[in-house]
C-alpha cells in the first residue's frame, strides 16, 4: 500500500473533512465506515474550521487593502513634517528666524538635516515636536510658516496618529485569528487522522486496490513512494489467483 500524509493546507483539510463527512452521509447505516462519535466531531469540526477559514481569510484580504491605505498616509505625514523641518532651516539661514529658536522644535542648534523619521515612532515623536514648536514660536509673536503651513502638516499627522492606532488593532486582531486558526488547524489533523484510521480499519479485508479505492472516497490522500509500483485493478486479480492456487494447494 501506498502511505498517507494528512494535508498541509486548509483547503485541503476543509476537502479531507468535506468528503469524509458528505461520504459517511451517503452510505448505509450498515456499512458506516465511521462512527457515530467521530461523524459527529467532524460535522462540528467542519462547521467550525469552515468559518475560521473564512474568517481568517476575510481579515487578511482587509488588512491588505488596509496596509495600502496606511502606506499611503504614513508617506504623507512624513513627507510633509521633513517639508516642514527643511523650509524651516531656510528660514534660519535666510535670518527670517532666530537661530536659537529652533530649539523651540527640539532640534540642534548647530544641525541643520532633517531628523530620522524611517519609524512610525520617529513620526510621531518629532510630529507633535514640530506642532508644538511652531504654536510657541508664532505665539511669542514669530511668523508663521506657510508652506506648508503647519495646519496642513497637522491635518496629515493627525489622519496618521488615528490610522496609526486603527493599524495596531487591526495588527493585533490578524495575529488573535492567525493564533486561533493554528489551533484549529491542529485539532483538524487530528481528527482527520482519526477518520483516515477507522476507515482504513473498515476496509482493512479487501484487496489493496480495492481497499484503496473505498478509502479514497472518503477522503484519503495516498502517495507512491520513488520506485514503488502502483496499484491496479490487475494487481487485485493477481492477488486473487495467488490465493487461488495456494488454496489448491492445500
Amino acid at each position: 500500500m501506498p502511505y498517507r500524509r494528512l494535508p498541509n493546507t486548509d483547503q485541503a483539510r476543509l476537502y479531507a473533512l468535506q468528503t469524509a463527512v458528505r461520504r459517511a452521509a451517503d452510505a448505509d447505516y450498515s456499512n458506516q465506515a465511521l462512527s457515530y462519535r467521530t461523524l459527529n466531531d467532524a460535522q462540528r469540526e467542519l462547521m467550525h474550521f469552515e468559518t475560521m477559514v473564512t474568517q481568517y481569510r476575510d481579515n487578511y484580504r482587509s488588512k491588505v487593502t488596509a496596509n495600502k491605505k496606511y502606506r499611503h498616509i504614513v508617506q504623507n505625514a512624513r513627507m510633509y513634517i521633513s517639508h516642514f523641518i527643511q523650509v524651516l532651516n531656510l528660514a534660519i539661514i535666510r535670518g527670517e528666524i532666530k537661530k536659537e529658536q529652533i530649539a523651540l522644535y527640539g532640534l540642534d542648534l548647530e544641525n541643520r538635516v532633517v531628523p530620522d523619521l524611517t519609524t512610525e515612532n520617529d513620526i510621531l515623536e518629532w510630529g507633535q515636536r514640530i506642532i508644538d514648536g511652531e504654536k510657541k514660536r508664532t505665539s511669542m509673536g514669530g511668523f508663521a510658516i506657510y508652506n506648508p503651513p503647519i495646519t496642513k502638516v497637522q491635518v496629515y499627522y493627525d489622519i496618521f496618529k488615528e490610522h496609526q492606532v486603527n493599524h495596531t488593532l487591526h495588527k493585533q486582531n490578524t495575529i488573535r485569528v492567525q493564533g486561533d486558526l493554528e489551533g484549529f488547524r491542529k485539532d483538524a489533523d487530528e481528527l482527520i487522522l482519526r477518520i483516515w484510521d477507522e476507515v482504513e480499519a473498515h476496509f482493512r479485508d479487501l484487496l489493496p486496490y480495492e481497499r484503496m479505492c473505498r478509502c479514497q472516497e472518503y477522503g484519503v490522500i495516498y502517495y507512491y513512494r520513488k520506485g514503488e509500483k502502483e496499484l491496479s485493478a490487475l494487481t487485485d486479480l493477481e492477488l486473487k489467483r495467488q490465493r487461488a492456487r495456494e488454496q489448491t494447494l492445500w
